[in-house]
């Protein structure tokens, strides 16, 4: 599946829970509550998981995933993650626990 494939079946997944597709920064985006908690650029699926959440510490951990630098510009945002699409089976709970995050 393609990175869009992988983030259309997410916002259908998550859609009971109140999310929804939307955008950030011109990038398509999951939202709830009116803020974001993923956001696609590229190949890359970035979560907002809180930095220094068990979470965050394990997704940052996996190969080739960094902080997500939206603009490229090396100002990296501390609570997101990047995990690249080859780690797209992890994609779904990550998402979930950046949904989750937000309630918190």
């Amino acid at each position: 599946m393609t990175p869009d494939e992988v983030f259309d079946d997410i916002a259908a997944d998550l859609a009971h829970q109140g999310a929804t597709a939307g955008a950030m920064f011109g990038k398509r985006a999951l939202k709830a509550h009116g803020k974001a908690f993923a956001c696609l650029k590229d190949d890359y699926l970035a979560f907002k998981l809180g930095d220094g959440t068990p979470t965050h510490t394990a997704a940052l951990a996996l190969s080739d995933a960094e902080l997500f630098d939206p603009s490229g510009k090396h100002r990296p945002f501390k609570d997101w993650v990047a995990v690249p699409h080859t780690h797209a089976a992890k994609w779904p709970e990550l998402a979930e626990a950046a949904l989750n995050s937000l309630a918190s």
